[in-house]
């Protein structure tokens, strides 16, 4: 059986693969930039798997030149945007994603990201960088505390939840949340309050995470509108999906003063980052890295192996997306 990955992935997912007698070809163009649609188009014809990453479109055109072999695509990510779920299921081509592996990391990388907005940390650097630390001074480069402040979860699913739990249990935050409906076993272990409207959370928050899928209805969920709603001291988190959030309407608020700061690890119009973002001080941006450690990148890919082996050995993968 042929698998074709779109992209260079760690070798412990291929190995599996391999071990298994399949053949397995990668697109090693693609090493450093996302993969093009002639070279999708080329390497899934006579595939019975696809094991894609989440910069690649994969389009119903995509899915009839893989087929009648292909059987599964198998993305490289938890998000599944990039793909026609819908064209898929209608031609009986199943797809899978990688959750749960990366839940800790982009947690960690979230928390991180509101440490340093907060204390200043890119500032610092880059201050110093410059030669501009001359001596240390009562108010040089004021930050924020983030111990007992309120931080806000937009979406309380697994990596939200473990952001708010790191925010409970190491620094004594206060968390208010929201989500589809609430989860009285959360609230009860951490003290966590939900709140039905987003309209009626940011304006109670220091910090705001947003942890929610692309879709719709989240598509510019942060807005001019909502970040008004903020307070003018509070910062933006997204470790997400870039579309949430509206980057003119964020880098105007910034500049602004409507919120004090942003820590942004997706992009809206990815890999391009809008031009008014780049030259604010008062937010940092990180290329899309929040599950970037060899640890989970590996597990990601012996997930997405085991998905396609289970798939193409005639059994369910264990991370069917519905």
């Amino acid at each position: 059986m042929k698998i074709f990955v779109t992209r260079p992935i760690p070798e412990a997912g291929i190995k599996m693969l391999r071990n298994k007698g399949y053949e397995v070809v990668i697109n090693e163009a693609a090493s450093d930039r996302p993969a093009a649609n002639e070279e999708i188009l080329g390497g899934v014809s006579g595939a019975d798997a696809l094991l894609s990453t989440l910069t690649d479109k994969i389009s119903p055109e995509i899915m009839d030149t893989g087929l009648p072999s292909l059987k599964i695509i198998a993305n490289f990510a938890v998000g599944f945007d990039n793909i026609d779920a819908e064209a898929a299921k209608q031609k009986n081509i199943l797809v899978s994603n990688t959750p749960g592996v990366l839940t800790n990391t982009v947690a960690e990388h979230t928390f991180a990201l509101m440490l340093a907005i907060a204390h200043r940390i890119s500032e610092g650097d880059r201050f110093s960088r410059a030669g501009l630390y001359k001596a240390w001074g009562p108010q040089l480069l004021l930050g924020t505390d983030v111990s007992g402040k309120t931080l806000g979860i937009v979406g309380l699913g697994r990596i939200g939840s473990r952001v708010a739990e790191h925010a409970v249990r190491g620094f004594g935050m206060k968390v208010l949340y929201t989500d589809v409906k609430p989860t009285p076993e959360f609230e009860k272990e951490f003290g966590a309050v939900f709140v039905e409207k987003l309209e009626d959370l940011l304006p109670q928050c220091d910090f705001v995470s947003l942890h929610v899928p692309l879709l719709d209805s989240t598509h510019h969920l942060m807005n001019e509108t909502t970040l008004k709603l903020m307070k003018p001291t509070a910062y933006l988190i997204n470790t997400s999906r870039g579309p949430i959030v509206d980057e003119k309407a964020l880098a105007v608020a910034l500049a602004g003063g409507v919120i004090r700061g942003a820590a942004i690890d997706v992009f809206e119009f990815e890999p391009v980052i809008t031009p008014e973002l780049k030259q604010l001080e008062n937010i940092i941006l990180t290329p899309h890295i929040a599950s970037a450690t060899e640890e989970t990148r590996n597990k990601m890919a012996e997930l997405a192996a085991l998905n396609i082996i289970e798939a193409l050995e005639g059994r369910i993968p264990p991370n069917l997306i519905k």
